[in-house]
């Protein structure tokens, strides 16, 4: 017996969304008992993305996943990933951003022109397909994960290109996290701003960027870096307003010239609802934050609504993450080969060089 209309779609889809929720909390709290046991209580230096992917992979590989929950995954990968990608708007807040912006603006562009630009021409050089050279690209250049899945539905990606993209730059980020804090310490010493715009433009995520500019300002005395970093990484971050349609629309140009796929195609819109969604929550945060300045009756709520919406969009993105990860299989990302990551590496390396070459070249300048 089924159940009809919306409550035998809502009972058909629980089953996989609870095991992917599931999965993310104990990726999220895994994370907080590695922060405790290793950094003294601090932020985790592991990412609950990374973790969220092994865990969603492992339990694919050895329990499997059942045609009962296969729905929920697709529900999760669908819809609840791009609420949490959508909420990422309401962290950007634009008056945060000038301080640093002389130094970090420039470096920033660059970089990304640079990731984009390497990221085709070694993507090409190497046989990767077109979707896995964009996603890639947006990984390295935007802001990792976040523009990966951002990216992901919108070019039709396969979810092994997706998979194997998310796999290179959580690896390669989060071996970027541990390394360039000392990088940054022999270039530029103790200083915030060139160390905290070099962490801030060279490395993937964001929760890697932070755990970043955290090791660097405990090791060598620099809060400040933290909040620099930030910074430069909220920059890097707006990028994707414009990346993301452009893939879009490129991935949209190159599917109607195919005649078998043409007319479905051009009924798919260019800006997904998600992406209108995070332009929409920027603009949000940024009345919403003006608008609190002069009533400070109303800050305690606004700051709360915020953090409400911070914990969300973590929480609905690690559990996209997982969801990638249940969707993924390991038989299928081994037969890709070791060329994504090799790729991948270049054009982090690429990224890296440029921003610390650029960097010290303003300040001197300066």
């Amino acid at each position: 017996m089924t159940v009809p209309g919306k409550a035998g779609a809502w009972l058909a889809v629980l089953p996989g969304a609870a095991l992917a929720l599931a999965l993310a909390l104990t990726a999220k709290i895994g994370t907080q008992e590695i922060g405790a046991a290793l950094a003294n209580g601090r932020p985790s230096p592991v990412s609950p993305v990374l973790v969220g992917i092994v865990i969603g992979v492992l339990w694919r590989h050895f329990i499997g996943v059942g045609a009962r929950t296969e729905a929920g995954v697709r529900w999760i990968l669908g819809t609840l990933l791009l609420v949490g990608i959508a909420l990422v708007g309401l962290r950007l807040t634009l008056p945060g951003l000038a301080g640093v912006g002389r130094v970090a603006i420039p470096v920033v562009v660059v970089c990304i022109l640079v990731a984009l630009a390497v990221s085709q021409l070694v993507g090409r050089a190497f046989g990767l397909s077109a979707e896995l050279r964009r996603l890639l690209a947006v990984g390295s250049a935007v802001c990792g994960c976040t523009a990966i899945v951002a990216t992901a539905p919108v070019i039709r990606a396969r979810a092994i290109d997706t998979g194997t993209a998310l796999t290179c730059v959580v690896l390669i980020g989060s071996t970027g996290m541990l390394l360039y804090p000392w990088i940054a310490a022999l270039v530029f010493g103790t200083d915030p701003l060139p160390a905290g715009v070099f962490l801030g433009s060279a490395i993937h995520d964001t929760s890697q960027v932070i755990g970043a500019s955290l090791i660097y300002s405990q090791q060598f005395a620099s809060p400040d870096a933290v909040a620099v970093a930030s910074a430069t990484k909220l920059l890097r971050n707006l990028s994707i307003i414009v990346l993301v349609p452009l893939f879009g629309w490129l991935a949209h140009a190159e599917t109607t010239r195919q005649p078998d796929t043409a007319s479905s195609a051009r009924r798919r819109p260019l800006v997904p609802w998600f992406i209108v969604a995070f332009v929409a929550l920027v603009v949000v945060r940024a009345l919403g934050d003006q608008f609190v300045a002069d009533r400070a009756a109303l800050a305690g709520g606004w700051g709360a609504t915020l953090d409400v919406a911070q914990t969300l969009s973590e929480l609905f993105m690690i559990c996209g993450m997982t969801a990638v990860g249940l969707n993924l299989s390991l038989a299928n990302l081994g037969q890709v080969g070791m060329r994504p990551f090799a790729a991948a590496l270049v054009i982090a390396v690429a990224t890296a060089a440029c921003s610390l070459g650029l960097t010290a070249l303003i300040l001197a300048v300066a």
